[in-house]
């Protein structure tokens, strides 16, 4: 019975709807800068989609880990209701600190990835400018997304469960 209630307010949590409007405009994003990335254009259709999947699952993750640090900061998780200045420059400076980081570690040493001569990249540290940009522009729409779907309604109770 609690897991089902549970599972009907899911979508009214800050939580879920970071996560999808997360997902969603960090997958368009990810499939624009296709060209920008080394031998992405050239992969056979479904390596591609794939590839950009595997891209968005993270950026939504990165998303989710961003609103939490946020949500210890600032001691709840209704801070997206009514987010300050210092909790936006929290939840996009863990965004801009986790995206640099794994930019840096996966065209370095790890491989994973490499920018074509198209991308433009930040002096000194050599990271993509596009996916610095995505965390700048992207974050601050799902902080307003979230905030206007979940304004009806929501209320935090004692034991952390949305309602």
């Amino acid at each position: 019975m609690r897991l089902a209630r549970w599972f009907v307010h899911l979508p009214s949590t800050p939580e879920f709807n970071v996560l999808v409007f997360s997902f969603l405009l960090n997958l368009a994003w990810e499939v624009w800068q296709v060209p920008f990335f080394r031998g992405m254009a050239e992969l056979p259709h479904w390596l591609g989609v794939k590839a950009c999947t595997q891209a968005t699952l993270g950026d939504a993750g990165i998303a989710l880990a961003a609103f939490w640090v946020t949500a210890v900061y600032a001691k709840t998780r209704r801070w997206i209701s009514q987010p300050n200045r210092i909790q936006i420059a929290i939840f996009l400076g863990v965004g801009v600190g986790v995206t640099v980081t794994v930019e840096a570690l996966a065209t370095g040493m790890l491989e994973r990835w490499a920018y074509n001569d198209a991308m433009p990249r930040l002096p000194i540290l050599g990271t993509g400018l596009l996916p610095l940009l995505q965390w700048l522009t992207l974050p601050p729409l799902v902080l307003c997304i979230v905030r206007r779907q979940i304004a009806p309604g929501y209320r935090e109770q004692s034991d952390g469960e949305a309602t």
